[in-house]
């Protein structure tokens, strides 16, 4: 199986096609002239910044890291700006000729396009060597692009298993239960018959890079990987069509909420706050919120990924990485700014959110204490994580996939025929 040791995050590119397209028209950067306009400054003013909003930190997270460095730093100020995974991409790519933001959060799948086209700035010489020694040895190469570095690690991330105790417990089922895909449908079947919910799984099956981490971990489970030594999409074999075939039966068995193929992450965390599902895929951070009592009503419980045939029980690259634009004109004052986002202080005060960089906090005690369930299951998830395609077109080659995948799930073509009409689109874009 084609696995890393670090982990990654989420949801798709409307339109990403075209802006590809457009991006492509100009040659080596966005602009036309590699990092055009860009400049160090002089280490103080504004720094603009652009932010996932949904999973790991909170707007309320950042407001307070924001203060404090602030505070350590009064001649610098930090302006966010937060979207949706879904907008994030083209929200960078269509910025980036102007340089509007200083510092933008970038996933594990986007470097080679950003740092090919001129949109993210080269970080290597600005990395400590301690760093080698110090962060998680997977965790590094989240924005490495042939062997330099464009952005500097938030964590590593994966999606767990979260369930249900309570509805778990109510069928006579324990942890042990839950160990296999095989085991968790068995206990779904129990919880369904026992109407303690009418669809006991709830999935992130929109049309949106969700759908790709859902089917990522699945593909995995079944001994499969995306691309073969060259580069070009197999999913179209026995193991990818095995897992897709699987994710249809969930929905036809009445097993999985059908509305999950309108559902992100988001949903699929209030379907579960709100009792109305027994289990979910979903980031490191939903532990948090699914154990917050002013807007969850459950007794969470989380694990690795269930195994599948294979015996693997992968969770999916979800890294992502803050990189500071090519056209910046403070890009000394964006890495002040950076380094203390990403710093070992700020990253362990913050643990509930998302697991740290840094390989010394897992042997304190008193950190892993403060997130005990994520730290138990994590390093499992961690060790067998699947990479979603490593291509430099990825956005285009992951929206023929979420289009195709989708097909199979809503039953308008066999997963056979939509796997086969992924890969022969997908391996066209590639020779092109």
């Amino acid at each position: 199986m084609n696995t890393v040791t670090t982990r990654s995050h989420r949801g798709t590119i409307t339109g990403g096609i075209a802006v590809m397209a457009a991006i492509a028209l100009t040659g080596c950067s966005v602009t036309g002239v590699s990092n055009a306009g860009g400049g160090t400054g002089d280490g103080t003013g504004t720094v603009n910044a652009l932010f996932m909003k949904q999973a790991g930190y909170t707007e309320d997270d950042y407001a307070e890291i924001i203060a404090a460095f602030e505070e350590e730093h009064p001649d610098i100020d930090v302006e966010p700006t937060f979207v949706s995974y879904e907008a994030l991409h083209d929200k960078i790519v269509t910025s980036a000729p102007s340089g509007s933001y200083d510092v933008f959060q970038i996933d594990v799948i986007w470097p080679a396009e950003f740092a090919s086209k001129g949109i993210v700035a080269d970080l290597t010489d600005r990395f400590p060597d301690s760093w080698n020694d110090e962060m998680l040895p997977g965790v590094l190469p989240t924005a490495e692009y042939q062997d330099k570095f464009y952005g500097v690690p938030n964590g590593p991330a994966t999606k767990l298993f979260y369930f249900n105790w309570d509805m778990v417990a109510q069928v006579g089922a324990t942890e042990e239960d839950l160990a296999t895909w095989d085991g968790v449908l068995d206990v779904a079947k129990r919880i369904k018959d026992e109407g303690l919910s009418e669809y006991p799984i709830a999935w992130s099956w929109a049309q949106a890079e969700a759908l790709i981490c859902d089917y990522a971990q699945m593909l995995g489970a079944f001994g499969g990987e995306f691309t073969n030594d060259d580069g070009e999409l197999i999913i179209n074999n026995e193991q990818g069509v095995a897992a897709l075939e699987w994710m249809k039966a969930t929905i036809d068995d009445g097993l999985t909420n059908p509305a999950s193929t309108t559902f992100l992450e988001d949903d699929v965390s209030k379907a579960m706050a709100q009792g109305d599902t027994a289990f979910g895929l979903n980031w490191d951070s939903t532990l948090r919120d699914l154990q917050d009592p002013s807007i969850s009503s459950i007794n969470a419980g989380v694990l690795p990924t269930p195994a599948g045939p294979s015996g693997d029980r992968p969770g999916v690259n979800g890294a992502m990485a803050y990189s500071i634009g090519a056209n910046s004109t403070n890009q000394d004052a964006a890495w002040e700014f950076i380094s203390y986002l990403t710093s070992q202080g700020v990253q362990d005060q913050y643990v509930d959110a998302g697991l740290p960089n840094w390989s010394s906090s897992y042997s304190d005690e008193a950190l892993v204490e403060t997130n005990p369930e994520i730290f138990e299951v994590a390093e499992a998830a961690y060790d067998d994580s699947i990479l979603r395609p490593a291509v430099p077109n990825y956005s285009s080659v992951s929206q023929i996939i979420q289009v195709e995948v989708q097909k199979a799930l809503l039953g308008d073509k066999t997963p056979q025929q939509a796997l086969d009409d992924a890969v022969a689109a997908a391996n066209d874009i590639q020779e092109g």
